[in-house]
């Protein structure tokens, strides 16, 4: 073997070749049950991670179509109260106008007949205050005079 007239930095034997087949042995060894095992653990958490994520925006939205509805039907649930509240409100001030008609009806009647009766009571009385008061005239005629009066 030549010798070089330096030394050399790196001594080349087959040590290298032996070394260079643990490597080999080594790197397939780690990547068999060390790194494709740790890639496929990646991975899947990666997944998981990716469909709890599409799964989450896929409630999301179907929440916010839920919300959408259910305020659009209270909306409309709102709406249709406000109007029976109108409509029962607007039978509620005809009934109120019906009795109020009715009461003021018989209110009147009351009055009518009171009116009649006393009318009726009053000519009577008078009539008889008439009589009353032509006899008593009389009375007072014939006590002034002494005498009786002819009828």
């Amino acid at each position: 073997m030549p010798q070089a007239a330096e030394q050399q930095l790196l001594d080349l034997d087959s040590t290298v070749f032996v070394m260079l087949g643990l490597f080999l042995l080594l790197a397939i060894i780690l990547t068999r049950w060390l790194w494709k095992p740790y890639l496929r653990v990646r991975e899947e958490r990666i997944r998981r991670v990716e469909g709890a994520r599409a799964e989450a925006e896929a409630l999301e939205t179907n929440s916010a179509g839920r919300l959408a509805s259910i305020e659009a039907q209270l909306a409309e649930a709102r709406k249709a109260g406000l109007a029976e509240r109108a409509s029962v409100r607007a039978q509620a001030l005809a009934r109120e106008q019906e009795v109020v008609a009715q009461a003021q009806a018989a209110a009147q009647k009351m009055l009518a007949d009171a009116r009649s009766k006393l009318d009726a009571t009053l000519a009577a009385e008078r009539a008889s205050l008439a009589d009353s008061a032509a006899t008593l005239g009389r009375e007072i005629a014939e006590k002034a005079l002494g005498r009786r009066l002819a009828s």
